[in-house]
């Protein structure tokens, strides 16, 4: 695990080591064992190592036998094995038992191409001195991060935001687009970042620069097909099998020199991972939980049965609303606006699972590829009672507030978008700002592209699969992307943790988009098949508990202890000198949130996001716009 970063001078000037060395000294957080660095003419490569892999003999640049092909890798490759042993048949000689030189050999005979043979997770840089060619390549489900920036003279790349904008020469303008998305969503999906001349490459994406020309390519892509036939089979076949190659995949991971804990929760996903690591590992595994003094939210007791069960080495940690202190530093930690508030507890039980290993499992992905969300549930009810549920809302929203605010906005959400279009109500069961709040919010600026555009690009390509699998795709393509795995990546490097998720192997994937709709979600009941592949290893009060996964009590927090912050960071004078929202809106807002008439916490915590990443970056408008 590493944090990578590099200069290619697309002009063929020499690349400038002295910037390199600034955006390499930005993520030392992701690395800090070690550092590596070399410059070829107009290319450099950096990095900064976490030694998982080959402890003495794994740092960065590697090269091949004759020093043509040099290679940085942030991530793991979990077949590198297997991949050794065939590159060793065919007369490549290794220098080191670390999983990146895997990688050198292995370009060598395929080419740019080689990141289809490859088992982990990853962001990787390969420099080709021969052909004077760059290679830029990001894991199939998008795990492991890569952002970069392209000029005319120069193309610049790096593990995170904060590291490219080290480059004096790079533009802090904010590309409207992304803000329009980030108040759709409280996340901004890729390619797009907060600022215009940076973008991430995407997931299952390669990026080649060669002869001052740059082509990206989409080399992989997890999730639904048309027309692939549902596998045949009881569904107590397809629960065994399901078991057994999760049970394949959690093996696969454990492999490292260091060891391996569990972040754990009260729910099936990150329990069955805690339990067949439990199985199959030598040693005792650490596992980590997080819970609130609002019991509501909290599933430490249920974390802890697994613990028991299972004999591993628990600890526990126990959240406040401690924000004032918390949100700037998430605001650091995440480079651009973000604010999925789960964030904060991933960020709490990184840090206190970083004070006792150096890996641990977690449990994204299970939701996407299971059927784990109620909006597929939703889904599915939304088909059948879309027409009378939308004409009901006008009536839902004239009613009086009820004793059960969330039960409320969840039928008034549900009312509002079961008879809209498929994507546009998978869309509204989560949006945060709607359309027209957006514009109220931007004060009549020009407004972005749609935000849906990402969404509806993914869709179109799964057309004829089943509904529910092409709305689980969507969802495994762009927001587990960009917010699940964006969240734990950050927040667990910004404490040089490395998270690995199981659940996202390829073998994995493969055996839940090949399982009939009704294995996942039937009525109510989400999750069947993985529920039930689990029952012989999970406590039966987990398999039976509802979803509650890293959320936090923030709407009480924002009435309540919070509320003196939210109030200063939200001023009318301060939103008004960020130039970028009517401060009017904002202020309406948060006296409507307050009042107890609505939960508007999810939009509060995205502008107190933006308010504090724009202290950190100052930002500013684009002047055309």
């Amino acid at each position: 695990m590493c944090g990578i970063c590099g200069i290619l001078r697309l002009d063929g000037a020499a690349a400038d080591t002295r910037v390199l060395a600034e955006m390499n000294a930005a993520i030392v957080h992701r690395g800090p064992d070690s550092e590596g660095s070399m410059a070829d003419g107009p290319a450099a490569l950096a990095m900064r190592r976490l030694s998982i892999i080959d402890l003495a003999g794994g740092d960065q640049p590697i090269a091949n036998e004759d020093g043509s092909v040099q290679v940085v890798q942030n991530g793991e490759i979990y077949n590198y094995r297997e991949l050794r042993r065939e590159l060793e048949c065919r007369g490549h000689v290794f220098r080191t038992n670390s999983d990146t030189e895997v990688l050198v050999h292995l370009y060598e005979d395929r080419g740019p191409r080689f990141v289809e043979e490859l088992r982990g997770m990853f962001g990787l840089a390969v420099w080709d001195s021969r052909r004077r060619r760059l290679v830029l390549a990001r894991d199939p489900f998008g795990i492991k991060p890569l952002y970069y920036r392209q000029t005319e003279r120069e193309l610049s790349f790096a593990s995170e935001l904060k590291a490219l904008v080290r480059n004096p020469a790079a533009s802090r303008d904010v590309d409207l687009d992304a803000l329009e998305a980030f108040l759709a969503f409280n996340w901004i999906p890729a390619p797009m970042t907060i600022f215009r001349e940076a973008r991430k490459l995407g997931a299952g994406h390669v990026l080649v620069a060669e002869d001052g020309r740059v082509t990206l390519e989409r080399y992989s892509r997890p999730g639904a097909r048309p027309g692939e036939p549902t596998r045949s089979g009881s569904e107590a076949e397809a629960a065994a099998e399901l078991l057994e190659t999760l049970r394949d995949s959690v093996r696969a991971h454990l492999v490292a020199d260091v060891p391996v804990g569990v972040l754990l929760s009260g729910g099936v996903d990150s329990a069955t991972l805690a339990a067949l690591a439990a199985e199959e590992s030598s040693e005792r595994i650490k596992t980590f939980s997080i819970g609130f003094e609002e019991r509501e939210f909290s599933e430490l007791d249920l974390a802890r049965r697994v613990a028991e069960r299972y004999g591993t080495d628990h600890h526990e940690l126990v959240v406040r609303p401690d924000a004032v202190e918390l949100l700037p530093e998430l605001a650091d930690t995440f480079d651009e606006p973000f604010a999925d508030s789960s964030a904060l507890p991933t960020y709490l039980v990184s840090k206190l699972a970083a004070e006792h290993v150096k890996v641990a499992f977690s449990g994204e992905g299970g939701d996407e590829l299971f059927g784990g969300y109620r909006t597929y549930a939703a889904d599915l009810l939304a088909r059948r009672v879309g027409p009378v549920a939308g004409a009901l809302a006008p009536l839902l929203d004239r009613l009086p507030t009820s004793p059960n605010r969330r039960l409320e906005d969840r039928l008034k959400r549900f009312a509002r978008s079961a008879s809209l279009p498929p994507l546009e109500r998978h869309h509204g069961w989560t949006e945060v700002f709607s359309a027209d709040a957006r514009g109220e919010l931007l004060g009549g600026r020009p407004r972005g592209a749609d935000p849906l555009a990402v969404w509806r690009a993914r869709y179109a390509e799964s057309e004829g699969a089943d509904p529910l699998a092409r709305f689980q795709d969507v969802d495994l393509g762009v927001s587990m992307v960009d917010d699940q795995l964006a969240k734990s990546d950050r927040a667990s490097m910004a404490h040089s943790l490395e998270i690995r998720v199981p659940l996202l192997d390829r073998a994995v994937s493969e055996l839940a988009f090949s399982l009939a709709p009704s294995h996942k979600v039937r009525g109510l009941a989400k999750k069947r098949i993985l529920r039930r592949a689990a029952a012989t290893v999970v406590p039966e009060e987990i398999l039976r508990g509802r979803k509650r996964g890293f959320s936090i009590p923030a709407a009480a927090w924002l009435r309540g202890e919070l509320q003196p912050f939210a109030r200063e960071v939200l001023s009318p004078e301060r939103v008004a000198r960020e130039g970028f929202f009517e401060p009017a809106a904002v202020s309406r807002l948060l006296d409507v949130h307050v009042s107890g008439r609505e939960d508007l916490s999810r939009q509060l915590w995205g502008l107190l996001t933006f308010s504090l990443w724009y202290e950190r970056y100052g930002a500013r408008v684009p002047t055309a716009a």
